[in-house]
């Protein structure tokens, strides 16, 4: 009975019109059950139409009469019925579909867009990179050459990005002139490769708009995924990462040891000058008496 009840279901999966072929299907399929459906309603009248007198035939002609007409209306009306139904369900599942696309998808680059980002960077499991790329003075481009200018350097990061990652793993661009890595697979070594061969490839193209030649730079900083720490806490030393790299000259990748080393170096030498100045106030000071 529960298979019945799947069967005469009229439910359908919107994502599985995905060809023309699963329309037909799906018209085939209604045909037949609108056809089990007629035959079925004829024989439940035709006790009541013996009973009346309505039926002037023998029991046999009947059924025989009631399996032709409900292929003949049933079949045909419901057959061309689903198959228009079906054609509109595909149009609905492709703008669908095309509607999910553009909304994780950034305009400009082409690439995905921070939603996406986001949501990838939630489910992304321990053994994989995560690279912010910020360009660097991009403002000096926008002041210097236009907004347009801006965009054509944007685009031209993008398809650097989509060049050295290829399908393999996840690029977006996370607003303004700042793009996100997910880098999954390979060693260390490897992960951090793919993003310096990216800085290279955009420091040695220029980029033309209108004629002039612009050049431009990235620095990057990248943090590792661990089972133990939350996607937030990766994002934030990706960026520590980052400023780092700005704040070492830019036009450079920085990984996040390198920062913690960093900011030790940096504590350690605070705490010296911080010592420092108090022996110069002590030895200041008066002597006593």
């Amino acid at each position: 009975m529960d298979v019945l009840k799947r069967w005469m279901s009229l439910q359908v999966d919107l994502g599985s019109f995905d060809s023309r072929a699963a329309v037909y299907n799906f018209a085939l399929k209604m045909t037949f059950r609108a056809v089990l459906l007629a035959f079925l309603f004829n024989l439940a009248f035709l006790p009541l139409g013996y009973a009346l007198g309505l039926v002037p035939l023998s029991l046999a002609d009947a059924v025989k009469l009631s399996v032709a007409c409900s292929w003949l209306f049933g079949g045909a009306v419901s057959g061309a019925l689903a198959l228009i139904t079906g054609h509109v369900i595909r149009d609905l599942s492709v703008s669908r579909a095309e509607f999910e696309r553009l909304s994780r998808t950034d305009m400009l680059s082409g690439l995905l867009n921070r939603r996406a980002f986001n949501a990838a960077l939630a489910e992304t499991a321990p053994g994989a990179s995560l690279a912010i790329l910020d360009l660097d003075r991009f403002k000096a481009v926008n002041d210097g050459h236009g907004h347009c200018a801006g965009d054509e350097v944007i685009k031209a990061v993008a398809s650097i990005l989509r060049e050295v990652f290829e399908d393999h793993h996840l690029v977006a661009r996370l607003g303004g002139e700042e793009f996100g890595v997910i880098i999954r697979g390979g060693g260390l070594a490897h992960r951090i490769g793919l993003v310096d061969r990216v800085r290279q490839l955009v420091e040695a193209r220029a980029i033309s708009c209108e004629g002039v030649a612009i050049h431009a730079t990235v620095s990057a900083g990248i943090a590792e995924f661990a089972p133990d720490l939350r996607p937030e806490t990766v994002y934030s030393a990706a960026d520590r990462a980052l400023y780092l790299a700005k704040a070492k000259g830019r036009n450079r990748v920085v990984h996040e040891t390198e920062e913690i080393g960093w900011a030790r170096r940096e504590s350690d030498a605070a705490e010296a000058r911080h010592i420092g100045m108090i022996q110069s106030s002590t030895e200041a000071l008066p002597a006593a008496g």
